[in-house]
């Protein structure tokens, strides 16, 4: 297995989670803020979407595929375009509020498309370049993909809990 076969594995399991915890979701369930300022289900799903999307288009040095493929516009949230949820309060998090899990997943699904895609094109060298140099060690750019995954992950682990919290009954099959 190479490293881009095995990132990419890791890459789609987001994705999966997220069908099992978006499936058969209701409105006030995906936007419900446990307990009214923590982070809702579909703000979960959104920000492991935006900051993945947002760190791997600045990798790759293109748009991200929130404005690329027009998914600002399909959610029409009151925030900027370039906002991906680092810093967001409990006001922020409300205004992250779909009519539906289609677009949650979607937005999802093609950030790691579009993610496994540019994996699957650099080289083991690139894998190892330098892409920061503000850490200490500094971050490679394998590194700060395995990052975008890790965090996607445990935003998808939050969001199932949140359901869980909200959703009297829902388990999950985890």
């Amino acid at each position: 297995m190479t490293p881009q076969e095995l990132f990419e594995d890791a890459a789609r399991r987001p994705s999966q989670v997220a069908q099992h915890v978006l499936g058969g979701i209701s409105p006030e369930v995906l936007n419900t803020m446990p307990g009214g300022t923590a982070n809702s289900v579909a703000w979960l799903v959104w920000h492991a979407a935006r900051q993945q999307d947002a760190q791997v288009a600045g990798l790759a040095g293109t748009e991200e595929v929130w404005t690329a493929q027009g998914w600002n516009g399909r959610f029409g949230l009151d925030l900027p375009d370039s906002s991906m949820g680092f810093g967001h309060g409990p006001d922020d998090v409300a205004r992250v509020r779909v009519a539906s899990a289609e677009p949650l997943q979607g937005y999802l699904d093609a950030v790691v498309e579009r993610t496994v895609d540019y994996v699957h094109g650099l080289t083991d060298a690139q894998l190892d370049e330098v892409v920061d140099r503000s850490w200490d060690p500094p971050v490679t750019r394998g590194v700060r993909l395995v990052s975008t995954v890790d965090d996607a992950a445990q935003h998808l682990g939050q969001a199932a809990y949140a359901r869980g919290l909200v959703d009297d009954g829902w388990s999950g099959p985890f």
